[in-house]
């Protein structure tokens, strides 16, 4: 049933016991108090940092790439994982607010964005993930909160499987692309492959008049009359898009566009937060955020009525507030 402007139900029960309601304060999550990995309590011990965390910005990964680290506040570590084609400095109010509530943000560059190396190579899922797992070894995360929006929730996804979800007690998929975009037979939602080849074909031709003018105005959600944003934001995403090399840009975005993450779902085994907006045109959210929440066991999926891809600006105060709901604060 639907009330207001939000949906929210948890998976992994049958229809007749499935919850809708409208959110109004906080956010009940299964298993909410205990870990639904190891029955430890939810809320769990706090991580301190070593002096040679506390001055390294910068962590190298098993193959030798560069990975840029923003690591604020202390206590619970909770690791952002940022969307494309932006950076780690997409999170900066979301990580202020985390910091002040007590918790340890971790939020990095993917290789290839931002502040991090430009390799040539390593832009699939798989070695993403792995620069998750070097990037929590490094900082000394543990009992973590990983939480990845867009591109990133593929990450989470897959360092899941890949990793066993080593060291993480809770994840959350924002406006994520988890669990497959692409459409095929079987998933009958996804997007056409015509609409990513004309992306990769745009960015070859002029990337930063597409970004700026088309895709960015998407991505927030821009209307011939009215935007939720104002040309500064647009301006400003777009100086972060270019920073990210051609090459990571056009392979990043073929790797969120084919990879498959459906198979990855079982491997979520901790409290999920799902959040995605009905107006999102970017990531479309039957295949995306509702298909997610479908498949992953103690999950929650909150809809945002109408909220476009890039709410974590359009919505910003409300996603702060209920991921500080949801970690407990």
């Amino acid at each position: 049933m639907r009330h207001g402007s939000v949906i929210v139900v948890f998976s992994g029960e049958p229809p007749s016991r499935a919850a809708s309601y409208r959110v109004t304060g906080r956010i009940s999550l299964p298993d909410r108090k205990r870990n639904a990995r190891t029955a430890e309590p939810f809320k769990a011990r706090t991580s301190r940092r070593t002096a040679q965390e506390q001055i390294m910005p910068y962590v190298k990964t098993r193959d030798g790439t560069d990975i840029y680290v923003k690591d604020w506040g202390e206590g619970r570590p909770v690791v952002l994982l940022h969307g494309w084609p932006l950076s780690a400095d997409m999170w900066d109010p979301q990580m202020m607010a985390l910091a002040d509530a007590g918790f340890r943000a971790i939020a990095y560059d993917r290789r290839g964005f931002g502040r991090s190396g430009q390799p040539w190579s390593g832009y699939d899922y798989d070695t993403l993930s792995d620069d998750l797992a070097d990037v929590l070894e490094a900082t000394g995360a543990r009992d973590a909160a990983i939480i990845g929006f867009s591109m990133g929730g593929g990450e989470v996804a897959r360092y899941m499987s890949r990793h066993d979800g080593r060291n993480v007690i809770a994840a959350g998929l924002i406006a994520s692309v988890v669990p497959f975009m692409l459409k095929t037979d079987d998933n009958p939602n996804g997007t056409d492959q015509s609409v990513f080849d004309q992306i990769g074909q745009n960015l070859r031709d002029d990337r930063a008049h597409f970004l700026r003018h088309t895709f960015l105005k998407q991505f927030f959600g821009v209307g011939y009359i009215t935007s939720p944003v104002s040309d500064e934001v647009l301006d400003w995403a777009t100086g972060v898009a270019m920073q990210a090399g051609l090459k990571p840009t056009l392979a990043c975005a073929e790797a969120f566009s084919q990879t498959d993450f459906r198979p990855d779902l079982a491997a979520f085994r901790v409290p999920t937060l799902i959040i995605h907006g009905t107006g999102d045109q970017t990531v479309p959210i039957d295949a995306a955020g509702r298909a997610a929440a479908a498949g992953i066991a103690h999950s929650q999926l909150v809809e945002y009525d109408g909220a476009p891809h890039g709410l974590n600006v359009t919505h910003g105060d409300r996603l702060t507030s209920d991921l500080l709901t949801f970690l407990g604060r």
